[in-house]
């Protein structure tokens, strides 16, 4: 039977004596609360959030979604462009309490709880000068992000988020509570990475961690949008020759109002490049100074900078609460009409909050055997990700069609996407991002795991 909200959620979740977190219904003072998630276009509004507290409340909540049959959605930071991580009508199982790390710096690995955020894992690896590749969002929820692939500062010299996964817990559709590494349950572990939240609900990951700073050169460089097509050239050969250390996105956008920023370059269109260098700081300085000499910039904060520093960079682009509107694709090579298309597009912004970063990929990503993981597009050059931005529903059609417009623009040139990039595009952007041999493998572990389908609010793998 499913139940939509009001009386018969109660009714049902008052049965559910063994849950021991806090269980949120409409009308409860904090439900418009934690109701809410990041991008704030999205406006759902669940029958009950159910805040766990451990794995027992995690297998007490996908047992009452067994019972009820209504829609199931997992949330860790809540950051999914498309809204995934909350439902209308159904039941959320926010994994948000769950905030344990344990960091071992003898073997350089550390243990985290599928609530933890980027910033807080970092905080707590940084006390002993090591660290992870995990994204470039503080706020950035690590489960999500890991079981897509993990994109960041440090992947290019450590590889991605999922290539330093030692291993997993996860609570099953049925309630198992399963470890899967390389292994035990390795064919789960090889779908987890790169697979989403298709295969249940992970409620612990154990990671690699690398020596990285406290210190490292990195921060932006900026040139005045005009300047957009010499400045990609230059860039596109710059980048050849670069050691893996070095990981760096181009970006188009207005510059921010940040006091970091001169107040007369505030909402200045520009073309950015950021820089991040995870080797020694004189050794950074060296290689990106061919950058900083080919045409003076008009704003240069790369420098020597605590790590944490540069993870939390981006953190005022991308705050809580805003519109977001995304569209996203992979390309090989940035060519004359892939750099012809960026200049148009990046023009063509008109929001001082929209941008589109184009990330580095290569080095460690390219080196891991692509069936090792299942993660799409290890060979791929670069990856496009517009994004439309306004405070709130104003001028926000706009946006959302100069996002539509400049994705169409590169569509001869796509060579996949990101999975973590993807909004509700349809079946055949799903099976693109990972092809279709890694995508039938992908269906045959949904049909073990995830037969009845239960975890569909992700980018979804039918069962075979």
């Amino acid at each position: 039977m499913k139940y939509g909200l009001g009386e018969a959620w109660g009714q049902v979740v008052g049965t559910l004596e063994d849950f021991r977190g806090e269980l949120i219904h409409p009308g409860d003072p904090s439900y418009d609360e934690y109701r809410q998630v990041w991008n704030g276009s999205i406006d759902r509004r669940p029958g009950v959030i159910a805040r766990c507290t451990g794995v027992a409340d995690v297998r007490s909540a996908l047992a009452y979604a067994r019972r009820t049959g209504g829609p199931v959605a997992v949330r860790g930071g809540g950051h999914s462009f498309p809204g995934h991580s909350t439902c209308d009508g159904g039941i959320v199982l926010d994994l948000s309490p769950l905030k344990g790390i344990r960091v071992d710096p003898v073997r350089r690995t550390a243990r985290a709880q599928a609530g933890v955020l980027l910033g807080e894992l970092d905080r707590e690896t940084q006390e002993f000068g090591l660290a992870t590749p995990a994204g470039i969002v503080t706020h950035t929820g690590l489960a999500g992000l890991t079981l897509g692939g993990g994109i960041g500062w440090l992947m290019r010299k450590h590889g991605l988020t999922i290539d330093n996964l030692l291993s997993v817990d996860v609570v099953t559709a049925e309630g198992e509570l399963l470890t899967a590494d390389e292994e035990h349950n390795a064919e789960l572990f090889w779908g987890i990475r790169g697979g989403g939240g298709n295969f249940g609900v992970v409620t612990e990951f154990e990671f690699q961690l690398h020596p990285v700073g406290p210190t490292v050169y990195a921060g932006i460089i900026a040139w005045p949008m005009e300047q957009s097509p010499e400045v990609m050239r230059f860039y596109r050969d710059w980048i050849k020759d670069v050691p893996d250390e070095l990981t760096t996105a181009i970006v188009h956008r207005c510059l921010p109002s940040l006091p970091t920023i001169p107040s007369e370059l505030h909402a200045r269109p520009a073309v950015v490049v950021v820089v991040s260098y995870s080797g020694a700081v004189e050794d950074g300085e060296r290689v990106v100074a061919p950058l900083k000499a080919f045409a003076p910039p008009m704003l240069d904060l790369c420098t020597a900078r605590p790590f944490l520093s540069l993870q939390s960079m981006l953190d005022p682009t991308f705050p809580h609460g805003r519109w977001y509107y995304t569209r996203a694709c992979d390309v090989d090579e940035l060519t004359d009409e892939v750099i012809d298309i960026a200049v148009e597009r990046g023009q063509a912004i008109d929001s001082p909050f929209s941008l589109f970063p184009i990330f580095q990929l290569g080095g460690a990503i390219s080196r891991v055997d692509p069936d090792s993981t299942a993660y799409g597009g290890r060979s791929h050059g670069h990856a496009f990700n517009f994004v439309g931005a306004t405070l709130g529903p104003d001028g926000f059609d706009a946006q959302r069609e100069w996002v539509r417009e400049s994705s169409k623009a590169l569509e001869p040139h796509q060579a996949g996407v990101y999975i973590n990039f993807l909004t509700d595009e349809g079946s055949d952007r799903i099976r693109s991002a990972y092809g279709a041999t890694t995508y039938d493998r992908l269906q045959a572990l949904k049909q073990k795991y995830d037969p009845g389908n239960l975890f569909h609010l992700n980018q979804n793998i039918p069962p075979s």
